[in-house]
């Protein structure tokens, strides 16, 4: 991902921002699952977006003379978006949106560390790259697994009526 056009400020707020959003989709999609197991995933998923944020907004005041990050209604770096639209959207296809915004962030944070001098800010967003890579395997396997269950809905559509 060529980042040479944007300022060092601009990818602080495209990075927080990112994280800040993230954040709000994978908690919204923790209460709306019923699956136990993938909720405690979207839920690990929300903190970990949190804690990134909470990093880059330090890193942020570090940088600028302690000034607050100001995140604009839009990412000055045009990122893919995690699109969740309303309930009525098929998990899968949530999920291969995080997928993608997963990657992009992974892609995001490698360009970013390359664009910077200082070498412990450099290595942290090297080891976000990485998480974000984790992300996007946790998030393919459950993308796998809601296609299953959403094929068991469309067969045998009393699949997870009790007795």
């Amino acid at each position: 991902m060529d980042l040479t056009s944007y300022s060092l400020e601009d990818l602080f707020l495209s990075a927080i921002k990112s994280e800040v959003d993230s954040k709000a989709v994978y908690s919204k999609l923790a209460e709306s699952v019923r699956n136990a197991f993938l909720k405690e995933r979207m839920k690990f998923l929300a903190a970990e977006e949190e804690r990134h944020k909470k990093f880059l907004v330090k890193a942020f005041k570090g940088n600028f003379s302690g000034r607050e990050p100001v995140l604009p209604e839009t990412s000055p770096v045009p990122l893919p978006e995690i699109i969740f639209p309303d309930e009525q959207i098929p998990i899968s296809e949530v999920l291969e949106s995080a997928m993608k915004a997963e990657m992009a962030a992974h892609d995001f944070y490698l360009s970013f560390a390359a664009r910077l001098d200082d070498p412990e800010l450099t290595k942290t967003l090297e080891y976000f790259a990485l998480m974000e890579e984790g992300h996007y395997e946790l998030l393919k396997v459950e993308k796998e697994n809601s296609l299953k269950f959403e094929d068991y809905d469309e067969y045998w559509p009393m699949m997870h009526a009790g007795p």
